[in-house]
C-alpha cells in the first residue's frame, strides 16, 4: 500500500485539476482489489488442507482426539477390525503350506514334517555308525526286544530325543532272508524288530549309503527298505533303484526346509561286493566317482533351505585324513551343501571348514562294538540365516555301552578334537566357531 500511496501522491502533482474526480475513483478501486485477493486467499486457505490430507498420517496434536474416536467407534467398524485377523494368522503361515497340505506329493517326493521345538529354528543332531546284529557282542548289554537304555545311556539319549531331527548311520540290514557275500570277512545282518530301539532313541533318519547296508544281498536290502517304513524312519543313500538311492529326504521344520543327502566311497572298487543301485536294481549310492553325487546335492540346494551332505568316507582306524576326503569335501561345499557329517573310520576324525561349510570327517562308532573308543554327537541349530550354534557333544563307547562325558574325561576329548582340527576354536562346552 506505502507504493501504491507513492505513486498516487506523484499523480497528484502532475494532475492537481483531476483531484476531485480521481480520488474517490481510485479509493473504492483499491478496496475492491484488495477484497478479491483476501477472498481468494482465504478460499485457497481453506480447501489446499483437502488436497493435501493423508489420511495415514496423525498430527501430534490430533493423536488424543483420534484415540478417543477410535474408542467410540461404530460396532460396523469394529466388525472390520476382527475381520482382519485372519491376515494376521495367514502371515504365520509357514511358505510351504501348499506341500504341507497335499500328503500324496509329500510321500512322492519324499517330504517329512516336524514341528519345531523353538520356532523359527531348527536343532538337528547327528551320530556315527550303530549296529543291531546280535551275532556281535555289541546287543549283549541289551538282547532282542530288550531295553536300548542299557547300550546308550539315558542322558544320550535324552540329546538325542530333543532334536527336531536326528539322524545317524545304519550299517546293517534288517532281514531274516538272504546269505552273506562270500569272501567278505565281516558281515552284519539285524532282525526286524531290533528297529525299535531307533524309534526308543529319538532318531528320524537313517544313513543306508555304507559299505554294510548290502552285506546280505539285493533280498534283505529291500526287506531292509521295507522295516524302515513301517517304522516310520525315512532312509538316504540307498533305494530299490538308482533313482530312489540317489534322492534327497527333506524335512520341512517350521518355515524352514532341510535337504539330506548321502553316499558312500567306500568300497573304493570298480566292483564293489556293495553293489550300486541300477535303473533295474537296489544298491546304495556311491560316490567314489562323484559326479552323481555332487549332482544330487546341488539339486537339494535348488529346492530347500539347508543342505546336509552325510557321508561314508575315509581310512578305518586312521585319524588322518585321506586324500579323497580332502578332494570331495571343498566339492560336496561348492556344490551347494551347508553342513558336511562323514563316518566310516571307526574313530573320531578332525572338525575343519571349507568355504565357510562346517565339516566333521568322521564321528566315529556310536554305539557299533565293545571297544572302548572315544565318540560323540555333533548338535546344529540353523534358523532362516544359516548355522546359529555348532556343538561337538563327547561321548565315550566303553563295554557295550555309550555315555555321556562330564569333566575331565569331557575335556580330555575336547583337547583331542582342538588338537587334530585347524581354523575352527572349540569352546570348554564343545560349542564350535570360525
Amino acid at each position: 500500500m506505502a507504493k501504491k500511496r507513492s505513486r498516487k501522491n506523484k499523480k497528484k502533482k502532475r494532475i492537481r485539476f483531476h483531484r476531485s474526480f480521481f480520488l474517490p475513483f481510485l479509493i473504492t478501486l483499491t478496496a475492491a482489489v484488495a477484497a478479491g485477493v483476501l477472498a481468494l486467499a482465504a478460499h485457497q486457505w481453506i480447501m489446499e488442507p483437502v488436497k493435501t490430507k493423508k489420511p495415514d498420517i496423525v498430527r501430534p496434536d490430533q493423536a488424543n482426539s483420534v484415540q478417543e474416536a477410535d474408542r467410540e467407534a461404530p460396532e460396523e467398524e469394529a466388525a472390520e477390525s476382527v475381520g482382519d485377523e485372519p491376515e494376521k494368522e495367514q502371515e504365520n503361515v509357514s511358505r510351504y503350506q501348499e506341500v504341507l497340505d497335499d500328503p500324496g506329493y509329500m510321500e512322492e517326493n519324499g517330504i517329512y514334517a516336524r514341528e519345531p521345538a523353538e520356532p523359527g529354528q531348527v536343532t538337528m543332531t547327528f551320530a556315527g555308525d550303530i549296529l543291531f546284529d546280535t551275532n556281535y557282542a555289541i546287543m549283549g548289554t541289551v538282547g532282542l526286544g530288550g531295553d536300548i537304555s542299557k547300550g546308550v545311556a539315558p542322558e544320550v539319549i535324552e540329546r538325542m530325543q530333543a532334536a527336531d531331527i536326528m539322524m545317524l548311520n545304519n550299517e546293517f540290514a534288517y532281514s531274516n532272508r538272504g546269505a552273506p557275500l562270500e569272501e567278505k570277512q565281516f558281515t552284519f545282518r539285524a532282525k526286524p524288530e531290533t528297529v525299535s530301539y531307533l524309534n526308543d532313541m529319538g532318531v528320524d533318519l537313517v544313513s543306508l549309503a555304507n559299505n554294510h547296508a548290502y552285506d546280505y544281498g539285493p533280498e534283505a536290502l529291500t526287506d531292509t527298505f521295507d522295516t524302515l517304513r513301517e517304522a516310520e524312519i525315512p532312509y538316504v543313500g540307498a533305494g530299490r533303484n538308482i533313482s530312489e538311492a540317489a534322492r534327497p529326504v527333506y524335512y520341512i521344520v517350521g518355515d524352514m526346509k532341510i535337504a539330506f543327502v548321502s553316499a558312500t566311497q567306500i568300497e573304493r572298487l570298480d566292483t564293489p561286493d556293495t553293489k550300486e543301485a541300477t535303473e533295474t536294481s537296489p544298491g546304495v549310492f556311491r560316490c567314489w566317482n562323484g559326479a552323481k553325487f555332487l549332482e544330487a546335492v546341488r539339486e537339494a540346494a535348488e529346492n530347500s533351505d539347508f543342505v546336509v551332505a552325510y557321508v561314508h568316507w575315509g581310512t578305518e582306524n586312521q585319524v588322518e585324513l585321506d586324500w579323497a576326503q580332502l578332494k570331495q569335501a571343498p566339492e560336496l561345499a561348492a556344490a551347494g551343501a551347508d553342513l558336511i557329517i562323514g563316518d566310516h573310520p571307526h574313530c573320531l576324525q578332525p572338525i575343519g571348514v571349507i568355504q565357510g561349510v562346517p565339516v566333521i570327517y568322521s564321528l566315529g562308532n556310536f554305539w557299533f562294538n565293545s571297544k572302548t573308543l572315544d565318540t560323540g554327537m555333533v548338535e546344529v541349530v540353523v534358523d532362516e540365516t544359516g548355522i546359529v550354534s555348532y556343538q561337538f557333544i563327547p561321548c565315550l563307547q566303553s563295554g557295550c555301552r555309550t555315555t555321556l562325558l562330564q569333566g575331565t574325561e569331557k575335556e580330555r576329548v575336547l583337547s583331542f578334537m582342538r588338537s587334530i582340527s585347524e581354523g575352527v576354536r572349540i569352546d570348554e562346552e564343545g560349542f564350535v566357531s570360525w
